[in-house]
C-alpha cells in the first residue's frame, strides 16, 4: 500500500469508531485499521452503553443500534461472605424516553457501529496489525502494517487500540504499564428466557437492572462486582487491579467462581446457560497514570489513554467522547488549513479539559492511591457494616441501646477510633 490518508484510526472500539465516524461525516479521508476478524469480534461481554456520549455521534442511533435493555433501576451492594447490604435506586424518570443508559453485546454493539462508520465513508481494514509508527524524526506520517508493502501515509494518526497501546509505548508516547494502575476483568453471559428474567428482578418489557457489588467477593484485593440484565441473558463479572492478583496468586477465574456461588448472586443466575466467557484489561489508574495525549501528529483516545472513571464504573462514555473530541479537533485544524503539530493538537487537550471526561477524572484523581492502600475498606468495613445490621434486626430480647454500644464496639476493636476518623477524612478528601 501507498495511500495518503487524512487520518489514520487504529481501533475499531468505541473511542476508534467515535473517531473514525466523526471524521468521515466531515468527509475527511479516514482509513480504519482493526486486527480482530471483525470489529467487535474480541468483544463478547455484555457492557453500559450511556446514550448522551453516543447521541453527540449519531443522533438517531436508537433507531437501529443493537440495545438490549433500557436500565431503570440501579443497585449497590457491599457483601461479606454469606449477606449483603445495599440500597437501591429505581425511578419512573429512567423509564421515559429517550433513555439514558442501555446494556449492550459489545460484538454485536462494535459491528453495528463499525457499519455506521463504513456508510460514512471511512474505510476498514480487518485482520491487519499495525506493527509501527512511521516516523519522520519526531513527527508521526503514517503506520507500517503486517501486509506486504503495508507502508500507509496520513496528516494525523489518531491510536485507538486498547489498554496495551504499544504502538504508542514503542514510539515513547506511552510508559510501560504498571500493574497497579490496571485491573484485569472477568465476564461471562448466562443465558435464560426473557421471562424469567424480568420475573428475578421484577422489570418487564425493554427494562433493565444494573447491580454494583463491592467487599468480600475480591477476597481483599482492590476491585469490584457487576451484573447487568440482557434481553435474553445475564452479564456477571468481578475485576479487580493486576498487582493484586499477583500478590494473591488467585486465577480471576477462581475469583469469579468464588463470587457465583454467594447466596446473594447464586439465585440470579439460577438455570442459566454460561455461553460467553472473556477477560479484559481495564485502566483505572486514573488521572495520575494518564500518559501524554498528544503530539507530532498522532492523539490518544480510548482505554490508551486511561479514558475510564473507576469509582463510577464508566468507561465507553469517556472513550467515545475522546474520540469525538478528537476527530473535532482534526477537522477544525484541516478547514482552517493549520498544520498536525503539537502545537495545534493541543488544542483536544484543551477541549478535553472542558469536557465533563478531565473534570471528572481529576475530581478522582485520588481514589486508586486511597483504595490501594487502604484494604479495610474491602475486608473490614463490608464485615463490620453487615453485621451491625444483623445485630440491629436480630430480635432476640437485648435492648437496642446495649445492640448499638456492641456496634460500636466491634468497629472500634476492628479499627480504632483514630483508624475509623483517619479512613473517614481520607474518603472525604478523595470525594472533595
Amino acid at each position: 500500500m501507498s495511500e495518503k490518508f487524512d487520518v489514520i484510526v487504529i481501533g475499531a472500539g468505541p473511542s476508534g469508531n467515535a473517531a473514525a465516524y466523526t471524521l468521515a461525516q466531515a468527509g475527511l479521508s479516514v482509513l480504519q485499521i482493526e486486527r480482530g476478524e471483525s470489529p467487535g469480534s474480541k468483544n463478547v461481554q455484555g457492557a453500559i452503553l450511556y446514550a448522551d456520549a453516543l447521541e453527540k455521534i449519531i443522533p438517531d442511533f436508537r433507531e437501529d443500534a443493537p440495545l438490549e435493555r433500557h436500565i431503570i433501576e440501579q443497585r449497590m451492594w457491599v457483601l461479606d461472605e454469606d449477606s449483603f447490604i445495599g440500597s437501591h435506586y429505581r425511578s419512573d424518570a429512567f423509564n421515559q424516553q429517550p433513555y439514558n443508559r442501555y446494556t449492550i453485546i459489545r460484538s454485536q454493539f462494535d459491528k453495528w457501529f463499525s457499519e455506521r462508520v463504513r456508510k460514512a465513508g471511512a474505510l476498514l481494514i480487518c485482520e491487519t496489525t499495525v506493527v509501527q509508527l512511521l516516523l519522520d524524526g519526531q513527527r508521526v506520517v503514517g503506520v507500517m502494517t503486517d501486509r506486504q508493502g503495508g507502508e500507509i501515509h496520513a496528516d494525523v494518526v489518531i491510536l485507538a487500540d486498547g489498554v496495551n497501546s504499544l504502538l504508542a509505548k514503542n514510539a515513547g508516547f506511552h510508559p510501560e504499564l504498571k500493574a497497579g494502575d490496571v485491573a484485569l476483568a472477568v465476564k461471562e453471559i448466562h443465558f435464560m428466557p426473557q421471562e424469567v428474567i424480568e420475573q428475578r428482578f421484577n422489570v418487564a418489557n425493554e427494562e433493565g437492572v444494573v447491580i454494583e457489588m463491592m467487599g468480600k467477593i475480591t477476597q481483599g484485593m482492590m476491585g469490584t462486582g457487576f451484573l447487568y440484565t440482557n434481553r435474553e441473558s445475564v452479564t456477571i463479572g468481578v475485576g479487580c487491579m493486576l498487582s493484586d492478583f499477583k500478590t494473591q496468586q488467585m486465577s480471576p477465574n477462581e475469583l469469579l467462581e468464588h463470587m457465583k456461588a454467594h447466596p446473594s448472586i447464586k439465585p440470579l443466575l439460577q438455570g442459566g446457560e454460561m455461553k460467553e466467557y472473556t477477560a479484559h484489561l481495564i485502566p483505572e489508574g486514573g488521572f495520575h497514570a494518564m500518559p501524554k495525549l498528544y503530539g507530532e501528529g498522532w492523539m490518544i483516545v480510548g482505554d490508551a489513554g486511561m479514558f475510564v472513571n473507576a469509582v463510577h464504573r464508566e468507561g465507553s462514555n469517556l472513550a467515545m467522547t475522546s474520540g469525538r473530541l478528537a476527530a473535532e479537533t482534526v477537522i477544525e485544524l484541516k478547514a482552517s488549513g493549520l498544520d498536525f503539530n503539537a502545537t495545534h493538537l493541543s488544542r483536544y487537550k484543551s477541549r478535553l479539559d472542558e469536557s465533563f471526561v478531565m473534570k471528572d477524572l481529576k475530581k478522582y484523581k485520588d481514589m486508586p492511591d486511597v483504595f490501594h492502600t487502604n484494604p479495610q475498606f474491602f475486608n473490614d468495613y463490608p464485615e463490620l457494616l453487615s453485621k451491625a445490621v444483623r445485630t440491629m434486626l436480630t430480635v432476640d430480647g437485648v435492648d437496642k441501646k446495649t445492640k448499638e454500644k456492641e456496634i460500636r464496639k466491634s468497629f472500634r476493636s476492628r479499627r480504632s477510633l483514630f483508624g475509623l476518623v483517619g479512613d473517614t477524612l481520607k474518603l472525604w478528601r478523595a470525594f472533595e
